[in-house]
């Protein structure tokens, strides 16, 4: 092993709304008091209950992806394990997700973007 993984870092316009946006879907706390990282108005940080992190990092100029198009490729998602695909997308949208591809019935997951666009899956565990 050459490294272990702090965190995972997501490009957004504003790093504390798309770290609440997180929490609401995740669990965990905001910007909680860490000595690798300090919080700021650029950066933020979602400490989740398993004690991964993510990060959200500022970039104003943000041009969202536009899955599945390839010239405005996904960059990264994030498989999210359920338990109830229908109750949890329920909930992401509430949160402020939008729903990008549903799937034929009885697929295993399904895919949404965050507020900001970034797909991400929710999967049946």
């Amino acid at each position: 092993m050459i490294a272990t993984l702090q965190c995972l870092v997501i490009d957004c316009p504003r790093p504390r709304e798309l770290a609440a946006f997180y929490r609401k879907v995740l669990g965990g706390e905001v910007d909680k008091r860490d000595p690798r990282w300090s919080t700021d108005e650029t950066w933020s940080t979602l400490h989740t209950p398993d004690g991964r992190v993510l990060a959200f990092q500022q970039a104003p100029d943000l041009r969202p992806p536009a899955w599945p198009d390839p010239s405005r490729p996904q960059q990264y998602h994030l498989d999210l394990g359920v338990a109830d695909l229908d109750a949890a997308e329920a909930a992401v949208l509430a949160a402020g997700a939008t729903l990008l591809d549903a799937g034929d019935p009885g697929r295993s997951w399904r895919v949404y973007a965050d507020p900001v666009g970034h797909p991400f899956c929710l999967v049946r565990e």
